[in-house]
């Protein structure tokens, strides 16, 4: 089985990926521990680095970059270093970042994790810090970022709508990428976390089955429930497709022409960490969508995409020479 996938990743290779989202800046404050402070009973941490990695809709940006796609980046950011740590970790992978527009009024998303250790201790997560604007976009950036769409789109192959609920992906900007991606054939995907329903006529899309049972409104039991909760919002959203991913259950794909496709997990190896997990599979499906691959195919690649990344702490890349040696190339 996964042989007969290899030559699809030839296929991926330079497909024009559009990711529009909100991209989130992952920051990790490493810091030893030295003493107890005097001013109150917590750490004192000496800071011994910082890195910044791409998270929310930069991480699928991200993974269509690593796999081989040729993928531009649309969102917002601040004026601050977490976007200049953001953009670097997205250009270090060749993706295009043109497109993240800088609003000085409000902060870069970002999410900052300190991390506390020692030489004889084990290092860990004591507190997580976010940062992000609670203001809806203004007009002039969603009229900035409409015309950069605009001007974009003839030269794209596939469309990500990445929504993580920090307000990137408005009404009008989603409603004008859904109706250029129906009018001209183009696959288009969306994976938001919060608020699903308002993404009709969208292509594809994917849900975690807690992020499904929230969308219908009750418990996911058993597989069946799975499948009618599935079929529930095909219909609603009169999508082409909607990909359900089960931890280790795996992923269930249900088609509009009734397809019913299991996936079970490729490889039952220990799992580290799911975060990014469900970028890595966006990533892979929208690049094989992109490439004419049938969805079903493209499920099963993304399956062993994500499979990768599951073996790997925090947010997570997976590349094109992992997927080959996955696959038996």
């Amino acid at each position: 089985m996964k042989k007969e996938l290899a030559p699809i990743l030839e296929e991926i290779q330079g497909q024009n990926i559009l990711v529009i989202g909100d991209m989130v800046a992952d920051i990790y404050l490493d810091g030893r521990i030295s003493r107890i402070s005097r001013e109150a009973p917590v750490l004192v941490l000496e800071q011994a680095g910082e890195k910044i990695i791409a998270g929310g809709a930069a991480n699928v940006v991200n993974n269509v970059a690593t796999l081989g796609g040729n993928v531009f980046a649309v969102g917002l950011v601040g004026l601050d270093s977490a976007a200049r740590g953001l953009k670097e970790a997205l250009e270090k992978n060749g993706a295009h970042t043109d497109g993240l527009f800088c609003d000085e009024k409000r902060p870069t998303i970002s999410k900052t994790r300190v991390i506390a250790g020692g030489r004889a201790t084990v290092s860990q997560q004591i507190v997580r810090i976010d940062k992000e604007s609670h203001e809806p976009m203004t007009p002039a950036f969603e009229s900035q970022i409409m015309q950069y769409i605009k001007a974009l789109l003839p030269k794209v192959k596939g469309v990500v709508i990445s929504d993580y609920g920090s307000g990137t992906v408005t009404p009008k900007l989603s409603q004008q990428l859904i109706s250029w991606c129906r009018r001209h054939g183009i696959p288009s995907m969306v994976d938001s976390r919060y608020d699903i329903h308002r993404f009709k006529d969208i292509g594809y899309v994917k849900q975690n089955d807690a992020e499904l049972a929230a969308a219908v409104g009750r418990d996911l039991a058993t597989e069946e429930d799975i499948y009618a909760a599935g079929q529930e919002l095909l219909e609603e959203l009169q999508a082409d497709g909607v990909l359900v991913t089960r931890g280790e259950y795996g992923m269930v794909l249900l088609e509009k022409d009734g397809a019913i496709h299991n996936i079970p997990v490729s490889d039952k190896s220990e799992v580290f960490d799911v975060s990014g997990a469900g970028d890595t599979c966006v990533a892979t499906v929208i690049l094989a969508l992109a490439a004419g691959v049938e969805p079903a195919r493209a499920a099963e690649l993304s399956n062993i995409a994500s499979g990768i990344a599951v073996r790997k702490l925090g947010t997570a890349t997976v590349s094109k020479a992992e997927l080959a040696a996955a696959l038996g190339k």
